[in-house]
């Protein structure tokens, strides 16, 4: 990408390159349970060992106040080594005398983890100080944490105006599919937008419809914008509150000749568990009795038929409760559909979330959409219009 400094133009032979990683992955009895962060940040570690840099990761882990083992990254050192297939050096401190020593013992291509960077305060705080240390124990800066990128932290992007700043090759290719995701899309655009609260999303649909041709709305956030217009949704999860918000954005759609999606039919139970009685309705005769729990076979058309007009997609939130089944047949089917447009060359499909990925990695098709993103905040933050610091912090 022109508008951000890559490592294609950084010298890292021989140079000490602190690279901000996120190597914050679920943990259980001192094992890593998911490696996936792990595996994005790879490609960017081995480039620069390769070509002779000292790679220096820095990363946070949980949310600490203060120094607390329980939150070490030493084990995600071993799990970083057991994936690299190479020896992974650990520091037992961010900065200062230990840091130090860690990083001037290093040959060209070692790769050294210093503990986590919320043990010191002025981490969260952008705290100048902090970012002078550790700007002592490198050349150079490369930034490949976009999930961390929606914070001003110091290692995020107080470093980047410390030293030469670089984006890695995650960051680098998160940033290329979210340009051709909303900056610069082929179109017609359409985005999916499900998941339970329209609460936690007003920032990011009142963003979309203003840059969308389509906006399908899924998920329990559904119910709220069918109650608004006068349908009724029985014992459905509802905002009731937030009934003149949706309003708002339908108008705001309007006005912005972006097309509204809302399922026309719904499948429904009594009760919200796995292999519950289920039948399907039309969105204008939801029992009373019975909450909407995933959207009908008509529903999927509709979305199938917007996908087939697409160009570029945008997806975050499922389209019912996917979790269990048979509630998830929905996304699955939409995702599905997605992925074989994707595959025929026909759509860009770019998507991210955390239940986002969860369902697309159960219906089976994450590996076949052009873009999944891992970066939950991050991911919504720039999907809501908004300037992410440790983005802007690398621009040329």
């Amino acid at each position: 990408m022109t508008a951000f400094r890559t490592l294609d133009q950084a010298d890292v032979k021989g140079k000490r390159v602190l690279v901000r990683v996120d190597l914050n992955v679920p943990m259980e009895n001192g094992r890593v349970t998911d490696a996936t962060r792990i595996e994005r940040v790879l490609p960017t570690i081995q480039e620069i060992a390769e070509k002779g840099g000292k790679v220096i990761l820095l990363a946070h882990f949980g949310r600490p106040k203060g120094r607390d083992l329980k939150e070490s990254l030493k084990p995600v050192a071993e799990a970083v080594a057991k994936h690299l297939k190479k020896a992974v050096a650990f520091a037992e401190d961010t900065i200062g005398e230990v840091a130090q020593k860690a990083v001037a013992a290093l040959k060209d291509g070692d790769v050294l983890l210093l503990e986590n960077t919320r043990f010191h305060a002025g981490e969260e705080k952008n705290d100048k100080t902090f970012v002078a240390e550790l700007a002592k124990l490198g050349d150079l800066y490369v930034n490949d944490a976009f999930s961390a990128a929606h914070r001003a932290h110091a290692s995020t992007e107080g470093l980047a105006h410390a030293l030469p700043a670089y984006a890695g090759r995650t960051m680098q290719a998160e940033l290329e599919a979210l340009t051709k995701g909303l900056e610069a899309p082929q179109r017609p655009l359409v985005a999916i937008v499900g998941g339970a609260k329209v609460s936690t999303k007003i920032d990011l649909l009142e963003n979309l419809v203003k840059k969308v041709d389509a906006l399908v709305i899924g998920g329990a956030m559904a119910n709220t914008f069918l109650f608004a217009t006068g349908l009724g949704v029985g014992k459905s999860l509802v905002e009731r509150d937030l009934a003149n918000t949706a309003l708002r954005i339908i108008e705001q759609a309007r006005a912005s000749n972006c097309a509204i999606i809302l399922p026309v039919d719904g499948v429904c139970a009594y009760e919200f568990k796995a292999g519950a009685h289920n039948h399907t309705y039309g969105i204008d005769a939801i029992p009373e009795d019975q909450m909407i729990l995933d959207v009908g076979s008509q529903s999927v058309e509709r979305v199938n038929a917007a996908i087939n007009d697409a160009r570029t997609l945008v997806w975050n939130g499922p389209l019912g409760a996917f979790e269990i089944a048979p509630f998830d047949q929905g996304t699955v089917a939409a995702a599905r559909h997605a992925a074989k447009r994707t595959k025929e060359g026909k759509l860009v499909s770019v998507a991210g979330g955390g239940d986002t990925v969860a369902a697309l990695n159960h219906a089976g098709v994450a590996d076949d959409f052009t873009y999944v993103s891992t970066a939950g905040g991050a991911f919504l933050e720039w999907l809501e219009g908004k300037s992410l610091p440790g983005v802007e912090a690398l621009r040329v």
